[in-house]
């Protein structure tokens, strides 16, 4: 199957599909190649788009490619292929992270699990914005729980205490990162004004949410500019839903499914109308990711909170073009794994 037959327009709508998913920070540490006679697609860190500071070991590197590789699952899904992926599939190249081949075409089914995800791709985005007071439902819950389940991860909603000591060590680590001249300074290099011509990643001031709100959970403070009185106040919700995000292993290979779990979490999420916005600080501190599991066993490695809700959807942030991403596959030898 040559990629003339597949269709340029379809490369790069499966592309833009890809890098349609979410990232910490917004920095798409992504790059694509193809290999044009077999049609794989190729997906690679890019470590220029890596966070030296807060994200030393790349796992939050991982955890964005891991989102992004199942963008594309489900958009070659949607076009009616049977996408085959490989996670780290050669170890000489450790920098390759992904593979995912067309393998032929199928009959796509009306309710078919991953192509019914298409049209969540474009309609999901990260909310930081107070959600109202409407509970999730039961069978909502089960469903956000069984797609993570489908991709070897684990999502656990938390109750009353519990949710409340996960937003204390969330806003810990927020003090802490607040308090870091070189993690403060990494995180505001991610925020822009409206510049022109505009960027196409990071974050515009306007995806934020509230700066001066004084009811709030400890969102992310990427200006670094917030007090601590805000960040320890009561959260926006009166009764937060927050779910954890875990692994039963903390390899190279169960980041990216975990970023995998992520998105399709998010995606079912959005399907239903959800919002969501992505709590990352705790697991970028050793001793606070290990204090989110209440008893430790080792079975159990958090990846990120993610809090859940009905609300105001999240504006849209800027994204690198397909054209811009989708390169020919070369044969140069391996480059350093992130």
């Amino acid at each position: 199957m040559e990629s003339t037959s597949f269709g340029a327009a379809l490369l790069e709508t499966c592309v833009s599909a890809a890098v349609a998913a979410p990232s910490v920070h917004n920095t798409q540490p992504w790059r694509f190649g193809l290999d044009p006679e077999t049609v794989t697609f190729e997906v690679r860190a890019d470590p220029g788009r890596g966070m030296r500071h807060l994200d030393p070991t790349g796992r939050a590197l991982l955890l964005s490619v891991g989102a992004c590789v199942f963008n594309l699952r489900v958009a070659l899904a949607h076009f009616g292929w049977s996408p085959v992926t490989r996670l780290l599939p050669s170890p000489r190249d450790p920098a390759l992270l992904a593979t995912v081949r067309p393998a032929g075409l199928t009959a796509r089914r009306t309710g078919e699990r991953d192509a019914d995800l298409y049209e969540a791709i474009w309609r999901r985005h990260s909310s930081r914005f107070p959600f109202t007071s409407r509970p999730l439902p039961a069978a909502v819950r089960r469903e956000l729980a069984a797609a993570a389940l489908a991709e070897g991860a684990s999502l656990r909603f938390t109750e009353g205490a519990d949710t409340l000591r996960l937003l204390r060590l969330t806003a810990e680590a927020e003090e802490r990162n607040r308090l870091d001249a070189d993690r403060a300074a990494e995180a505001r290099h991610w925020v822009h004004r409206d510049l022109e011509p505009a960027p196409d990643t990071g974050l515009p001031r306007t995806a934020l949410g509230p700066q001066d709100a004084r009811e709030r959970i400890p969102l992310r403070d990427f200006t670094a500019q917030r007090h601590r009185e805000r960040l320890t106040a009561r959260p926006f919700e009166a009764a937060p839903v927050v779910a954890v995000l875990t692994t039963g292993h903390d390899r190279r290979v169960d980041w990216l499914c975990a970023g995998q779990a992520l998105e399709r979490v998010w995606l079912v999420a959005t399907a239903h109308g959800l919002r969501a916005s992505v709590m990352h600080q705790a697991v970028e501190w050793a001793d606070l990711r290990d204090a989110l599991v209440a008893v430790p066993d080792g079975t159990a490695h958090p990846q990120l909170l993610l809090r859940l809700g009905y609300g105001p959807e999240g504006p849209p942030t800027p994204r690198r073009t397909a054209g811009r991403e989708l390169r020919p596959v070369t044969r140069t030898p391996p480059s350093p794994a992130y």
